[in-house]
């Protein structure tokens, strides 16, 4: 089975003065269906931009990133965001919500977009809402809802598009200990259970707690820490 993330010696660099600072530095990494990596690293070092070179968002200066066994390097901008919006979703620290809508309302928009059936997806964001228990909540504005219940919102949102790649930016950051463990479990049992390839960038304990393998960025590359049991920082053939 193709994993679907693959980037193959990333290279990104930046102006800095009359020279160029380089951040991502010949960097390679494979996600496969189900698998939860967690990458850490000091800010800085190049974290986000990973995530937004993987998550198709930004070019690399060379390199390759293939989504679903596509290559996108050579495609356009339309073809690029044609790829992103069918294979990849995304979870952001803030969850970035719609004030307008209720918590229902923002999967069902995800339903519209991608031109799903009205009733199909209906029934798909109540039941997501109900596994993430938030059926309580449907109805509810996101500023009626806690920090912890925003992002269940956020993660049901991602889990709408039924993506094969997961891309979360610090998902637990803003939350108390307890919800952030609520948030890293949702989020792995999501993975493991549909078969998502699943990036997150993350500090804190709770994601790293769930990881099945945690990176460290640290001057461009990535490096295997204590609690990796398996090395793959350089893709290999499926």
């Amino acid at each position: 089975m193709t994993d679907p993330l693959v980037c193959t010696d990333l290279v990104v660099t930046y102006p800095d003065g009359p020279e160029r600072r380089v951040i991502l530095d010949h960097l390679s990494l494979r996600v496969a269906p189900g698998e939860v990596v967690v990458v850490s690293g000091d800010s800085g070092t190049g974290k986000s931009t990973l995530l937004t070179v993987a998550g198709l968002l930004r070019r690399s200066d060379s390199g390759e990133v293939t989504v679903a066994g596509t290559p996108a390097s050579g495609l356009s901008e339309r073809a690029r965001t044609a790829l992103r919006r069918d294979h990849i979703a995304f979870v952001y620290q803030s969850a970035n919500l719609l004030p307008s809508l209720t918590a229902i309302e923002q999967l069902q928009l995800v339903g519209h977009i991608r031109g799903q059936r009205a009733a199909a997806t209906r029934q798909r964001a109540r039941d997501l809402l109900v596994d993430l228990g938030l059926d309580a909540r449907a109805h509810q504005l996101p500023a009626q809802l806690s920090g912890g219940e925003r992002q269940r919102v956020g993660i049901a949102r991602a889990l709408m598009a039924s993506p094969q790649v997961l891309i979360a930016d610090e998902p637990t950051a803003s939350l108390d200990p307890e919800r952030a463990r609520s948030v890293a479990d949702l989020l792995a049992d999501a993975a493991h259970a549909q078969g998502i390839a699943t990036l997150v960038v993350s500090h804190d304990d709770a994601p790293l707690r769930r990881a099945d393998r945690h990176l460290r960025l640290d001057a461009g590359t990535l490096l295997p820490t204590s609690s990796t049991t398996s090395s793959t920082t350089s893709p290999t053939t499926s």
